[in-house]
């Protein structure tokens, strides 16, 4: 399999893994925030939680108020999803990208294959 970096430019690998590791954030402090209060002194959900109220404040003014507050999190994980699945390819002139093509999530299965890979 080709290397992404030939296959993109560097600026898409770079703003794709940026999206991503907010997008699999967002997600993480939701998935947390089923076992823990948001005001937990676990350390990873203190990590989700000050890495995330930044992004969760910009994307507030577009938040509905009848979304309960441990939703809010996915909600904006989704815009970021979304950019990543249809902006992106869409800027980059493609019309269908396909399944593991975002290049973060594409690296992490490669590597997983690698490992788990008998041969």
């Amino acid at each position: 399999m080709q290397d992404l970096i030939f296959i993109h430019p560097l600026w898409v690998i770079v703003v794709d893994y940026l999206l991503g590791l907010i997008m699999w954030t967002l997600i993480g402090r939701a998935a947390m925030g089923i076992f823990l209060r948001e005001d937990s002194d676990f350390f990873f959900m203190r990590f989700f939680v000050r890495a995330t109220n930044p992004v969760i404040a910009v994307f507030r003014p577009i938040t509905p108020g009848f979304l309960i507050e441990p939703l809010v999190p996915l909600f904006v994980a989704w815009f970021f999803f979304m950019i990543r699945f249809y902006l992106m390819p869409w800027l980059l002139g493609y019309s269908v990208m396909g399944m593991l093509s975002f290049p973060l999530e594409s690296d992490i299965a490669q590597f997983l294959y690698s490992i788990f890979q008998r041969q």
